[in-house]
């Protein structure tokens, strides 16, 4: 049976990283039915894809090329931005470092 809400305290050092590949991994950092934030650990590249989730993104650190549609910009630790459901994008790392995504409503395909 899948959780439907996360616990209601995440120690970041209790949580271990899962490997999306050599260059990226990720930490699901709480999450309802209706919300989730993800962690990522970033030094590659997030391929150009598009889902229909609300997403916003805050850049911890590093710094990182994002294409959004037909725009692109660079984007750096204290950044932030925002990406319509359905809308194209991808980032390639610049600097290796940290992404926080927030998704609405939340990805169930990160919880299988």
């Amino acid at each position: 049976m899948k959780k439907t809400q996360s616990d209601k305290f995440i120690v970041d050092q209790e949580q271990d990283w899962e490997v999306i590949d050599d260059k990226i991994r990720r930490k699901i950092t709480g999450y309802d039915d209706r919300l989730m934030m993800v962690k990522f650990q970033q030094g590659g590249i997030g391929v150009i894809h598009d889902h229909p989730h609300t997403q916003v993104t805050y850049v911890e650190s590093g710094s990182f090329e994002l294409t959004m549609g037909d725009e692109i910009k660079i984007m750096h630790g204290g950044d932030s931005f925002f990406v319509p459901p359905n809308t194209p994008h991808g980032v390639e790392c610049l600097e290796e470092g940290i992404l926080i995504d927030a998704f609405s409503p939340i990805r169930e395909d990160f919880l299988s």
